[in-house]
């Protein structure tokens, strides 16, 4: 926090931890009477049920401007290619006795999106859910640290030195039918999408449609200000030092690492790859911003182009990866989440088959 990384939400982070570690303080878990104590409420009520990830994915919905991926769609490839990491270290968590629903809850560390890590930990590993943030949101601070040596080893000076045509303008017509067509297909795709890409393209359709502006700008600052006081304090809460001093928080630490690498590995290998078949090639820096830390892995893929060129700017083409990168980071954890969903489902159902049938699963198979 001293450097300036992520401040917003660690320093919170950091009080929750130091308050709840106090003997007997009535913050989380519940009173005499039942009912839920201050920060347990904030947390039951509002990571929870959901509400916090997707009033914060509101709000960076208003921040955000699609006119870089509108501009140049293809750029959505290199935003699934930066999620290389997520599935190598979901087997890995695997390989070191995590369960299923924890290995993908620790795996989408590697998108550096907090909302989402919060979001399907809070579904399928709420006893994680303190470790997966603190390690998703320090990561995303060290970005300036983590990606420029893996960047510089996985390009050759010249290819850093690319330069990359002007993008065409984008209308104002074209950027307000994007939210709408963008939910459309998303969410007949993949309809669990709707709560988090929902907020989402509707904080962005306020932006753009020039007519709510005091909508726009509450949802940007004074909205997004007062739940990220409560979803910090909230996670950092729930890491008591008896849960969270266990060999499985401290791992996760060691594969979001992993993860984060791994990902931003796989997003400049996925511009090796296209500019194979491509007449117009692509400067691969922007391969690391396909990371969804919305706009730090641009500026950084930005910042490695001007040290090889100052005159090579590089940031709005940073943008469109790095905007494809949290779309997906959206659709992952409710992707997960329906999976085992699912499974769970028809588990419960076979064990009513054997229960009519009079016998327990075991005995039948």
């Amino acid at each position: 926090m001293a450097k300036g990384f992520e401040p917003l939400l660690l320093l919170p982070i950091g009080f929750g931890i130091f308050l709840v570690n106090f003997p007997l303080v009535p913050l989380m878990g519940l009173n005499a009477e039942g009912h839920p104590h201050l920060i347990q409420y904030f947390y039951q009520y509002g990571v929870e049920s959901e509400i916090i990830p997707c009033v914060i994915f509101l709000g960076l919905g208003a921040m955000t401007d699609f006119g870089p991926l509108i501009a140049n769609p293809k750029m959505l490839l290199i935003g699934g290619g930066a999620q290389l990491g997520v599935f190598v270290t979901y087997i890995g968590c695997l390989f070191f006795g995590f369960t299923l629903k924890e290995a993908a809850s620790v795996g989408i560390i590697g998108g550096a999106d907090g909302p989402t890590t919060i979001y399907l930990t809070a579904k399928l590993a709420p006893q994680l859910l303190g470790a997966n943030a603190l390690a998703a949101y320090s990561y995303m601070a060290m970005v300036p640290l983590i990606q420029p040596p893996i960047m510089r080893l996985m390009t050759t000076p010249e290819q850093r030195k690319i330069k990359m045509r002007q993008m065409r303008p984008v209308s104002a017509r074209e950027k307000l039918l994007f939210p709408l067509i963008g939910a459309i297909l998303i969410i007949l795709l993949i309809p669990m999408v709707a709560p988090l890409l929902g907020m989402f393209m509707l904080g962005n359709f306020m932006r753009e449609s020039l007519v709510v502006k005091r909508l726009s700008d509450t949802a940007q600052n004074s909205l997004m200000n007062i739940v990220t006081i409560f979803l910090g304090v909230s996670v950092g809460a729930t890491m008591q030092a008896d849960v969270f001093l266990s060999w499985k928080p401290l791992m996760i630490f060691g594969l979001g690492l992993i993860d984060f690498v791994v990902c931003t590995f796989g997003g400049i290998l996925t511009v090796h790859l296209m500019n194979l078949f491509l007449k117009e090639k692509i400067n691969p820096l922007i391969g690391s911003a396909g990371v969804s830390a919305v706009p730090m892995a641009a500026r950084v893929s930005h910042s490695e182009g001007l040290k090889a060129d100052p005159n090579n700017w590089l940031m709005m083409h940073a943008m469109a990866p790095n905007l494809a990168g949290v779309i997906g980071s959206a659709a992952r954890p409710v992707c997960s989440s329906r999976c085992f969903n699912k499974r769970r489902n028809a588990d419960a159902i076979k064990t009513a088959l054997y229960r009519d049938h009079g016998c327990s699963p075991d005995a039948c198979r």
